[in-house]
């Protein structure tokens, strides 16, 4: 099967200071894919990368087999990449249908736009409740959810969503995971950066295919989540300590590594 979406050793750098160290993934067509670890570990690069936000200095970033790397982010948007970005980032002083619009602005089939709307709205009824106040105004869940609406607008080839529990409370944290649970299953391809590891993983059951490894000072965690195998998921955690940014340079592709003898884990 040929990623939808794919980094191929991509090395990405702020200055001097280099983030991501010949990093591959592979998202699949109708899978969850998360991405796990905590601040300053390079998630959130990686989604800038994967947008055209960032360019690396080396390495290939493949959209369904094509070469995308020197493309813009509106064209890599126009093929169907969509975005719930970190904070959620709606136009406060704009009414939710309003920033509902805006994620339909480049679709020309305005009759199913309108009726995709009736649907979303029937995954969102709290949205549908708020559809005329100011996005401002609403909790932080709710905001979320409308984020979320914003970006299923574009009918997403693949939803990339930015953290998308942070700051919300329990309660919100569970129906924002049941509801890309459900988003999964009607057929978007889902990926995700998180830095809340049961929040992440949240619901998901055994049997689950787990690689280990490391690469140069980041370790990884793969954990797959194949549609039609509802019990397992996907994740690849960053993280580093001390003892492990001195492991010598690990390559693999599609998020599978392994650990170098000694490296810690």
């Amino acid at each position: 099967m040929t990623a939808v979406l794919r980094l191929e050793n991509v090395n990405t750098f702020y200055g001097a200071v280099q983030a991501h160290f010949d990093l591959c993934l592979d998202i699949y067509p109708g899978e969850i894919t998360c991405l796990l670890g905590g601040n300053a570990s390079g998630k959130s690069t990686a989604m800038k990368v994967i947008f055209g936000l960032v360019r690396p200095r080396s390495g290939r970033v493949l959209l369904a087999g094509e070469d995308a790397t020197q493309w813009g982010t509106p064209r890599r948007v126009a093929w169907g990449l969509r975005s719930v970005p970190e904070a959620r980032r709606l136009f406060p002083f704009m009414t939710v249908r309003e920033n509902l619009l805006l994620g339909a602005y480049l679709r020309k089939d305005r009759r199913q736009v309108a009726e995709d709307l009736e649907r979303l709205l029937d995954l969102f009824p709290r949205v549908g409740e708020r559809l005329n106040q100011a996005a401002g105004t609403l909790s932080g869940g709710e905001q979320q959810m409308v984020a979320m609406a914003r970006a299923l607008r574009g009918k997403p080839r693949v939803l990339c969503m930015d953290e998308p529990t942070m700051g919300l409370s329990p309660l919100w944290v569970d129906r924002v995971l049941e509801l890309v649970q459900t988003i999964n299953r009607q057929g978007t391809t889902v990926f995700m950066v998180e830095q809340n590891a049961r929040a992440a993983l949240q619901g998901r059951r055994s049997p689950i295919r787990s690689d280990t490894g490391a690469l140069t000072g980041w370790k990884w965690c793969s954990r797959r989540l194949r549609k039609g195998r509802p019990a397992s998921a996907t994740a690849t955690a960053f993280g580093a300590s001390a003892s492990s940014r001195s492991a010598p340079a690990a390559r693999g592709t599609a998020c599978s590594f392994r650990c170098p003898t000694g490296s810690s884990r």
